[in-house]
């Protein structure tokens, strides 16, 4: 196992904003990026009732990401993504060199 940071929040609160937790319903958030890590590979997520475990964890940088990325967030564009992330947190600036923690998920197949 790498080694990962101590978590700075829990599983259960990786993904709460209604409209994300819609999107990974329908199969269309993938992944999420915290500014802390949320969980660990294998940890599993429960979202209305259903199962998604943690695949991967990894560190980025904002500047990093890209369009495919923001698809992995169920955003069409980088700038779609860069816009929602800044209305939700007002006083945060975009900053290029500012590393996050990128958590990819995947449906628990029963």
């Amino acid at each position: 196992m790498t080694n990962y940071p101590e978590k700075t929040c829990s599983v259960e609160r990786l993904v709460t904003v209604p409209k994300d937790v819609e999107k990974v319903l329908a199969g269309k958030k993938t992944a999420t990026r915290r500014n802390g890590v949320y969980a660990y590979p294998g940890e599993v997520m429960v979202l209305d009732e259903r199962q998604y475990k943690v695949n991967n964890l990894y560190s980025q940088t904002l500047g990093e990401m890209t369009d495919e990325h923001a698809q992995q967030e169920g955003f069409t564009t980088m700038e779609e993504y860069k816009d929602s992330i800044l209305s939700m947190h007002p006083k945060m600036p975009w900053l290029p060199t500012m590393s996050v923690w990128v958590h990819e998920f995947s449906p628990v197949e029963n």
